[in-house]
């Protein structure tokens, strides 16, 4: 556990050496700010209009605000998590360090979950600058406490399956480009997958919507944690380290 956390340290601390995790966290501070004001400010207009109206309140905080921030927050990752994971083994390949790596006193499961864990830790670092949104719709409404919830659990899972993505292809190629542009691709495809269920019908539109990352997001904006949405996930991300490791297991015996 201890080489763990302390690969995963020194990979977290590397990402402040480099302009990149400056410009991701910057960039994606600056697009969910823009969209969660635009929500709130759309949300308080119509407010005002259905009361003018006296038609009620209108739609609740859920379906104004929460759902869709956080629906957009999760494309938001899909694009900005290739640019965390494209360097993980990319750039150890490429500066031939990951022979040094590999010869360490360590075990290769603990290479892939301390890489796993520094990226994460990016990715919870970007979700903590959204965390003042809740404390702002308390002050100005009463949300609810569930759905809140359930969006940070489902977001941050649905981004750790794109990581796992981003680890295999970042294992496979000592370009950070081509793993970067490989990952988002592939995790496009498992974004997109269900729109195909429809038009397949049967046994393999139950396998595609099974597939998709996103229908089994739908329960967690509402509040509803689903075991086996909950498993869906995690056995994605396990089987996305399973990968990694094989991938890097093979490359060590060449």
């Amino acid at each position: 556990m201890k080489n763990i956390w302390t690969i995963a340290r020194r990979d977290f601390r590397s990402y402040f050496m480099s302009p990149v995790a400056y410009l991701v966290i910057a960039g994606f501070t600056a697009i969910m700010g823009w969209m969660f004001y635009m929500s709130l400010a759309y949300y308080h207009q119509s407010s005002m209009q259905y009361q003018q109206m006296n038609m009620g309140k209108g739609a609740s905080i859920t379906d104004q605000i929460i759902r869709p921030v956080f629906g957009n927050m999760n494309v938001v990752f899909l694009l900005l998590v290739p640019f965390i994971t494209m360097r993980l083994f990319a750039e150890e390949r490429k500066n031939q360090t990951i022979q040094l790596l590999m010869t360490a006193p360590i075990s290769m499961l603990d290479i892939v979950l301390g890489k796993f864990l520094s990226a994460l830790f990016m990715i919870l670092a970007m979700v903590g600058t959204t965390l003042f949104y809740p404390l702002i719709l308390w002050m100005t409404g009463n949300p609810d406490f569930g759905p809140i919830f359930g969006s940070y659990v489902g977001t941050i899972l649905m981004a750790s399956c794109v990581l796992v993505i981003g680890m295999v292809y970042s294992a496979m190629s000592e370009n950070q480009i081509i793993a970067g542009a490989l990952s988002f691709a592939t995790g496009l495809f498992f974004w997109l997958v269900s729109w195909a269920q429809s038009t397949a019908g049967g046994a393999l539109g139950d396998i595609l919507g099974y597939l998709s990352l996103i229908s089994h997001y739908n329960n967690f904006s509402q509040g509803v944690i689903n075991t086996s949405d909950l498993m869906y996930y995690l056995s994605f991300i396990f089987f996305g380290l399973f990968l990694t490791h094989r991938v890097l297991d093979s490359y060590r015996w060449r």
